[in-house]
């Protein structure tokens, strides 16, 4: 159950952010808002921008992904509290991000950060990946005393 509230909740802020980035902000604009600064971005590429104009493939490929997940779970093999809030977190980010990209084949980018411009969806993966490696060290511990 924690692995679905996690990659609704991820889903929902995801695109209720966007959403109101791409009715109250134009392209390229900066706004701030409670001291944290924010543009408006359209990326039709991958991370770093990189690829442009290959959204609706990147679509595919996360849709694609989210199915492995989903059926890779149904054999049991993923579980505890650190993997599923990790799995909830890829799911969710996948699903934001795949989301825009098959609908308007490019992500809406807003949250200003060294190194780029990101969203709810990636802060999500990079949580997720965090927590993914949390676990497999947390593992590699109990195995080790083992």
């Amino acid at each position: 159950m924690l692995f679905y509230l996690v990659a609704i909740f991820v889903i929902s802020v995801d695109q209720i952010t966007k959403y109101l980035i791409r009715i109250h902000v134009d392209i390229g604009e900066f706004i701030t808002v409670w001291g944290m600064r924010f543009t408006h971005y359209e990326n039709s590429g991958m991370a770093g921008s990189h690829l442009q104009g290959y959204g609706r493939l990147f679509g595919v490929v996360a849709l694609l992904f989210v199915v492995f997940v989903f059926y890779y779970r149904r054999t049991n093999k993923l579980q505890g509290i650190l993997l599923n809030c990790s799995l909830g977190l890829f799911v969710g980010g996948a699903i934001g991000n795949g989301v825009d990209r098959l609908l308007f084949g490019q992500v809406t980018d807003f949250i200003i950060r060294s190194g780029g411009i990101l969203n709810v969806a990636d802060h999500a993966i990079e949580l997720g990946v965090l927590f993914f490696l949390l676990h497999m060290v947390i593992g590699w511990l109990k195995n080790r005393k083992a």
